[in-house]
C-alpha cells in the first residue's frame, strides 16, 4: 500500500517545480516537510493530510477552470497550514506562511502574493466574479459539504472533536450560527462543476444537521 505522506511529497514536488520560475532554486523536500508535520499536529481532527488530500484531489477535479492551477494548489498546501481552533487568525497566519517560504522555494514575489490572497480568501470563501482561481480553491475546501452524509457526519463529528473545549451548548449555538449563514447564501459553490454537482447535497447536509442542533 502506498505511504500517503509520500503520495503526498510527490504532488508538493510537482506543483513546487511547476509554479517556481527563479534560478538554482532550493531542493522542494524540506518544504514538504515542514508543511506536513504542521498538517499532521496531534491536536488536529479534520484540519489533517486527509483534507489536505481531499481539498487537492477536488482542484484536480476542477482544474480545467482554473486559470493557474499550480497556483490554486499551492494555496491549498497552505490553506491550513497554520491551524489552531482557539484562534481566529489562522488564515492570516497561514499566509503569512506563504509569504515567507515561497519566495524562498523559488516563487516569484507576483506568484507568491497570488497564492497568499488564495489562502486570505478562505476566510469568506467568496471570491469574486470572474476570480477563477479562487472559485477553484473555495469550491475545492468546501466540496466536504456535498459529501456523501455518513462522510459528512464524520466531517461534522471531526469538527466538534477540534473544538472540544468549547462546552456543548455554546458550540451548538455558534455552529447552528454557522450553518444558518452557509444556507443563506445564494450560492455555496461558484465552478460550474461544483454548482452542477455539489450544490444540492450540500444545502441537504447543511439542513440535515442543523435540524439536529435546534
Amino acid at each position: 500500500m502506498a505511504d500517503p505522506r509520500e503520495e503526498l511529497r510527490t504532488r508538493w514536488q510537482t506543483t513546487l517545480t511547476t509554479a517556481r520560475h527563479k534560478p538554482n532554486p532550493p531542493p522542494p523536500g524540506p518544504y514538504a516537510d515542514n508543511l506536513l508535520t504542521r498538517w499532521s499536529e496531534p491536536h488536529r481532527r479534520y484540519h489533517t493530510t486527509t483534507h489536505l488530500t481531499a481539498v487537492l484531489d477536488h482542484i484536480d477535479t476542477l482544474e480545467q477552470h482554473a486559470d493557474a492551477p499550480h497556483l490554486v494548489r499551492l494555496a491549498a498546501w497552505f490553506h491550513d497550514a497554520v491551524y489552531a481552533p482557539d484562534r481566529s487568525e489562522n488564515e492570516e497566519r497561514s499566509a503569512r506562511l506563504a509569504e515567507r517560504a515561497l519566495p524562498e522555494a523559488g516563487l516569484t514575489d507576483e506568484d507568491t502574493a497570488e497564492v497568499a490572497r488564495l489562502v486570505r480568501l478562505t476566510v469568506t470563501h467568496d471570491p469574486a466574479d470572474g476570480d477563477r482561481d479562487g472559485e477553484v480553491l473555495c469550491d475545492a475546501d468546501l466540496a466536504i459539504l456535498a459529501a456523501p452524509p455518513d462522510a459528512y457526519a464524520a466531517y461534522a463529528a471531526a469538527v466538534r472533536e477540534e473544538y472540544a473545549f468549547v462546552p456543548d451548548e455554546a458550540f451548538r449555538q455558534g455552529r447552528a450560527d454557522v450553518l444558518r449563514q452557509l444556507l443563506a447564501l445564494p450560492r455555496l459553490f461558484r465552478t460550474p462543476h461544483g454548482a452542477a454537482h455539489w450544490e444540492a447535497p450540500a444545502r441537504e447536509n447543511l439542513s440535515a444537521e442543523l435540524a439536529l442542533l435546534t
